[in-house]
């Protein structure tokens, strides 16, 4: 995807970008509530089914596929974390 940055230091331009990769279908309905409501990696990681609502996406079978990618982000961003906790707690 060419974010190998981790998501929660995403920028508001790099959030956008993932949701243009990801979910393209959705991307005029939440590109202006990302850029208003100031949305970066950090943020777009704590996003809850209410949140993408209250963003505009209302179908709640398209509320559901964004909540999955997210899940999988969730989950590399603490992959990351227990890998950095182990190379600091194993590093000479």
């Amino acid at each position: 995807m060419g974010l190998s940055q981790r998501t929660s230091s995403w920028s508001v331009e790099q959030v956008l970008k993932w949701v243009q990769e990801q979910h393209p279908e959705h991307m005029s309905t939440l590109q202006k509530a990302i850029i208003k409501h100031d949305i970066s990696g950090r943020a777009l990681l704590r996003l809850k089914e209410y949140h993408l609502e209250l963003l505009g996406v209302e179908d709640e079978e398209h509320q559901q596929e964004i909540l999955q990618d997210l899940l999988l982000l969730r989950i590399e961003e603490e992959i990351n974390e227990l890998c950095d906790i182990c190379a600091e707690y194993f590093s000479p």
